[in-house]
């Protein structure tokens, strides 16, 4: 510092001086001075020395502020990013629970069929045997003709129709399962997989753009076969086909009525989810509510 400086120079210069004076003009005065000096200069040292000591220390807090200031942003930066991969982590396992969801209704509904033909193979049996029980029947007339009906000559079983456009659906050969399903709805309009068949016939349209025709078939779903299985994809794929409409108003009213009508189901969770990417409210059911 200066100030050590100034000190330094005072007692060289009393040194200096000094031989010059005579012997018998130092006083004691003199050497007072000196001593006083010589004081301040060592109190002067130590200051500086605990000046810098403090400044060492502080100097070494800004230090260590600066350091845990860069982890916590560069923590906030990790958490940021943690939490929009979070984010879209979550929507694509919902996608893809959807998916297998909806796979696992389709394996389900094949099953169905299948234990519907091995019921309808054993009610042939039984009436079989019954058959070999009664008498014989006399022959009809040579000649007689016999009615065909016209389903079993025009269509294939119901199962193996449904299974086939199943098939192609899962294969993308959408055109060919279209077709499939619209003779499955045609041919057997009352079985347990028509209301399968008609979202099908539907979810084609939607992947094909066809909006406006998806809208009325996944109407005929929701009015035709409002129990089923496929009732709640239905009202969530309209929703979807309204906003792609431009009908962003009916397709939100649609999304908000699926959660109210399905609320514990993967749809409602997808119809949450669309709601909130429009910014729209989400009108919980009264089940949540109360809960």
């Amino acid at each position: 510092m200066n100030f050590r400086k100034l000190t330094a120079l005072g007692v060289m210069a009393l040194i200096v001086v000094a031989p010059v004076t005579p012997a018998f003009a130092v006083s004691k005065e003199i050497i007072q001075l000196q001593t006083q000096v010589q004081d301040l200069a060592d109190r002067i040292t130590h200051m500086q020395q605990s000046f810098d000591e403090r400044m060492g220390v502080m100097r070494s807090l800004v230090e260590q502020s600066t350091d845990n200031v860069n982890k916590l942003a560069d923590s906030v930066q990790t958490m940021q990013k943690s939490l929009q991969q979070q984010g879209t982590d979550s929507q694509s396992k919902i996608d893809q629970v959807s998916g297998q969801i909806q796979t696992l209704n389709d394996s389900v509904d094949e099953l169905k069929a299948r234990l519907v033909k091995a019921s309808k193979q054993l009610d042939d049996i039984q009436s079989q045997q019954q058959n070999i029980m009664q008498p014989a029947q006399p022959a009809a007339p040579a000649g007689a003709a016999v009615a065909p009906t016209g389903a079993a000559i025009q269509a294939p079983p119901a199962d193996v129709l449904y299974n086939n456009a199943l098939r192609d659906y899962n294969a993308a050969r959408y055109e060919l399962a279209l077709s499939q399903f619209q003779d499955y709805i045609k041919y057997y309009p009352t079985t347990d997989l028509a209301g399968n068949a008609q979202f099908y016939i539907a979810d084609v349209e939607y992947r094909s753009g066809n909006f406006e025709a998806a809208v009325a078939d996944y109407d005929k779903v929701l009015e035709q076969f409002p129990g089923g299985n496929k009732a709640a994809a239905a009202q969530l794929k309209k929703g979807y086909s309204l906003i792609e409409l431009g009908h962003r108003e009916a397709g939100i009213r649609e999304l908000n009525a699926l959660v109210q009508r399905y609320p514990h189901t993967i749809e409602a969770t997808q119809a949450r989810e669309r709601l909130k990417k429009l910014g729209a409210p989400v009108r919980q059911s009264s089940a949540h509510r109360s809960q």
